[in-house]
């Protein structure tokens, strides 16, 4: 299966769930066609890593993730030898008695005792189609390992040492995200399509939570969001994203909310917001003011 256009995109997406503006469909249908990474940048929570989940699954194609931190490097995102099965085979050959190194040596680094890590795994042929590759959070890693993603997924393959290289017979669907916490270099950039992923809108919003949470009410989705997105004009240390929309809704049905009220929001704002610092500046009558701002500008639209 494949997207013909950009409107397949959009409905593709959307039956796994994952509401897309135009200029996103747009952006991921021109990845797809021209074979190239997706670079999407953009505030923890809106959407970035999901994306990634929705054209694997809409494509039908399997998705593998490499998760960033600190730290990374090559070895850890490609591959690593399995030392303890090594370990145990140099024990039974003694054992046995009269080993022969070289022989031995040529064993013991075969694909029998290589544990593939997911730039690896990408690379090898797959029975649904090249594989989605996710690589999430690259902000969280350093300038070295972005140089090595560079020579990477500029030829699609990678080189073992002891076995030679691996080439991808197909190119993964490459899709990298950053939340931004540094900038990612420009050598990079230029390699993929770029895409910034803001938040939504409040009607793009409420699909994305009647997509979602789709148990939920419409006067409760509406109220939900529109605090929600009152709540991101405020000066908060870090934003509630649509994740956090969602999983704020989803709180609210488990218990059998109808509507919100500033008790309500006292007893469950942990599910929106994520700092202590920011929980504090919502206490007493501001959540009140939030959310008789919020509804004062649903009764307006």
């Amino acid at each position: 299966m494949a997207f013909g256009s950009i409107d397949e995109v959009q409905v593709g997406l959307a039956g796994q769930d994952y509401v897309c503006g135009r200029a996103l469909a747009t952006v991921v249908f021109l990845s797809l066609k021209l074979g190239r990474p997706l670079f999407l940048e953009g505030e923890a929570g809106t959407g970035k890593t999901e994306i990634a989940k929705a054209i694997a699954a809409g494509l039908g194609r399997r998705l593998i993730r490499l998760q960033c931190y600190e730290g990374l490097d090559a070895a850890s995102a490609v591959y690593e030898w399995n030392f303890a099965e090594q370990m145990i085979a140099i024990r039974a050959a003694e054992a046995s008695g009269g080993a022969d190194r070289d022989a031995l040596k040529t064993e013991l680094f075969t694909e029998d005792y290589l544990i593939e890590r997911p730039l690896l795994q990408a690379m090898r042929p797959q029975p649904g189609g090249a594989p989605v590759l996710l690589i999430d959070e690259l902000d969280r890693t350093d300038a070295p390992f972005e140089a090595f993603l560079l020579e990477a997924l500029s030829d699609f393959q990678v080189t073992i040492p002891e076995l030679g290289t691996v080439k991808a017979p197909e190119p993964p669907i490459v899709i990298l995200t950053s939340n931004r916490t540094r900038e990612v270099h420009d050598a990079l950039k230029r390699r993929c399509l770029y895409h910034w992923v803001d938040y939504p809108d409040f009607a793009r919003e409420i699909e994305i939570l009647q997509a979602r949470a789709p148990e939920a009410s419409t006067a409760l989705s509406r109220e939900v969001v529109a605090f929600v997105q009152k709540l991101r004009t405020e000066d908060l240390f870090k934003r509630p994203g649509v994740a956090e929309t969602i999983d704020w809704a989803k709180c609210l049905l488990a218990l059998d909310v109808i509507n919100l009220s500033p008790e309500v929001i006292a007893d469950t704002l942990g599910a929106i917001l994520k700092y202590q610092d920011d929980i504090q500046k919502l206490e007493g009558s501001e959540a009140k003011r939030i959310l008789d701002e919020a509804k004062a500008e649903l009764v307006a639209v």
